[in-house]
Parts: C-alpha cells; structure tokens; sequence
C-alpha cells in the first residue's frame, strides 16, 4: 500500500485541487489504464520550456548551441531521476506486480517519467504558472550550479572544432569490425586525420559510440583535450 500522498505533496511544495491527477501521475503504465504517460508527454514540454527560459536569463552570452547543450544536461532522465529519488517518490508510485517484482520504484526511467508526469498533472490542475513555480523550485540548486558549455560538447563536436581552429581537414570515420548478437553488438572504429595519416580506435555498443570513443582517443592523444561526453 503507498504512503499518503499528502507528505509527497508536502516535498514538492504543492497541494493538488484534483487528487486524481495526482494519482495518474503516479500510476505506472503497468498498472492498468488511465497511467501516466501522457501526463508525461506534457510535462516534458512544460519542463523543456522553463529551464530554457531560466537560461535564456542566467546565460546572457551563451549562444544557442551553448544553451542547448545546458539545457540537456538539466532536463535529461538521470537528472530528473535523482530528483525523484531525492523526494522518495518511488514510494508512490503505483505498479503492476511484474514492475514491483522486479524492483521498477527504484528504476531510473520510472522515477524520471513519473517526475515529468507530475509537471504535466500541476499544469492540468492550477495552469502553468504552478507548474513553472514547481519546476524551478525543483530545480533551483542545479540551476544555480550550472554546468560548464564547454565540458559539455561531445567529443566529435571538440574534435572538429580544435581541427578548424587550426585550419587542419575533418577527420574521417569508419568502422572497421562489428562483434556480436545483434542485440548485443560491438563495435570498433578508426578516426583518421587525413593530413597526418594518424588513426585512432574507438570501441562501442553502436556506431555513435564508438565514434566518439574514436575522437575521444585523437583528443586526448593528439591534442591533450579531455572530453566527458
């Protein structure tokens, strides 16, 4: 049995007119009809929407590459599932016995979609500017702590870039050796700087991997850049 739904309101700071939202916020898919992920769908666009316009006013001089990049780190499932795990919220969340079975209160992309889902049922409730006050309530200390643009950028994009700078041709990809069940496939690739004939190796479970493991590679050996992404 879940734990009243007034201490949840509690911790988002937010009391629902319309208790039924609440309760299909949290209801999981398997959990029968009437669940959750439409009221996802629109907190995603509710969400998506107010940390860009938070950064739009925090980042005067970024340029939209650099907002986006921010805005990603910010709304993307592993944030928004430590945000759920930071209210408890799996103790709520209602699933059918397989999910329980198996652990899914716990599980990442439940506590994410059940985080975005929450949005989307404050906006039905009360309208937008509720929704917006959750959100960056939420949010507020990651907003305040923004993450670095720059670390941000995959290592394909600082690659190419670095090159640029120097006036040096894109480097070249291929892949040279696939491995595996094709549900469990391996990839290996090579990124090639034409001018110096320089190859470097790069291993993944798909072709982008791989890839950006191949760049991560030339970066930190050719040009001592290290990239996270």
């Amino acid at each position: 049995m879940n734990p009243s739904p007034a201490a949840l309101q509690r911790a988002i700071g937010y009391e629902f007119a319309n208790q039924r939202l609440l309760e299909q916020a949290l209801r999981h898919r398997s959990a029968g009809r009437q669940h959750n992920e439409r009221l996802e769908f629109l907190g995603d666009g509710l969400l998506n929407f107010v940390v860009a316009a938070e950064l739009y006013l925090r980042q005067p001089d970024a340029d939209e590459g650099d907002l986006s990049r921010i805005r990603a780190a910010l709304v993307r499932g592993s944030t928004l599932a430590d945000i759920g795990r930071e209210l408890g919220l799996g103790d709520w969340i209602s699933l059918g016995m397989g999910e329980k079975a198996t652990g899914g209160h716990r599980r990442a992309s439940i506590l994410a979609d059940a985080v975005e889902a929450l949005f989307g049922a404050i906006y039905l409730d009360r309208g937008f500017d509720a929704a917006a006050e959750v959100i960056r309530r939420l949010f507020s200390g990651r907003l305040d702590h923004l993450p670095d643009a720059e670390a941000l950028k995959d290592a394909k994009t600082r690659l190419q870039e670095v090159l640029q700078r120097d006036g040096r041709p894109l480097p070249e990809y291929s892949i040279v050796e696939v491995t595996g069940a094709q549900h469990r496939q391996q990839m290996r690739a090579n990124c090639e700087l034409p001018d110096s004939g320089e190859v470097f190796e790069g291993r993944g479970t798909s072709r982008r991997k791989a890839e950006q493991d191949a760049a991560r590679a030339c970066l930190e050996s050719v040009f001592r850049v290290t990239s996270q992404a």
